[in-house]
C-alpha cells in the first residue's frame, strides 16, 4: 500500500473555492480504481495549509490517478487557488 500526503498552501480568499472543489471530487477519488482511503486534513497553526491524506493499492494505481482525467480537472481547478508550491510524499508504513 502506498500512502500519498500533499501539502498544499491557499490563498485566503480561494479556501472556500477549493474546498468546494474538493467536496465535489472527493467521491470520484475515493471510488476512484486502487483508492482505498482519502482525507483532507486542516493545520491547526495554519489554517491556509491543507493535506491530502490517501491510500492506494499500488504505484500503479496512483499513477493512473495522476494520469486521469479526474486528476486533470481537480487539478486544474486548483493549482490557481495555490500561494506557495505543493509538497508530495508517497510513502509506505516502514
Amino acid at each position: 500500500m502506498i500512502i500519498r500526503i500533499v501539502k498544499m498552501g491557499f490563498i485566503p480568499d480561494q479556501i472556500d473555492a477549493f474546498l468546494e472543489v474538493f467536496e465535489q471530487n472527493k467521491d470520484k477519488i475515493r471510488n476512484f480504481e486502487g483508492c482505498s482511503h482519502l482525507k483532507l486534513l486542516q493545520d491547526i497553526t495554519n489554517s491556509n495549509q491543507f493535506f491530502t491524506y490517501s491510500h492506494w493499492e499500488s504505484e500503479e494505481h496512483l499513477n493512473n490517478y495522476r494520469n486521469s482525467a479526474l486528476f486533470n480537472g481537480v487539478w486544474k481547478n486548483t493549482k490557481n487557488k495555490f500561494n506557495q508550491r505543493p509538497e508530495a510524499w508517497s510513502v509506505v508504513d516502514a
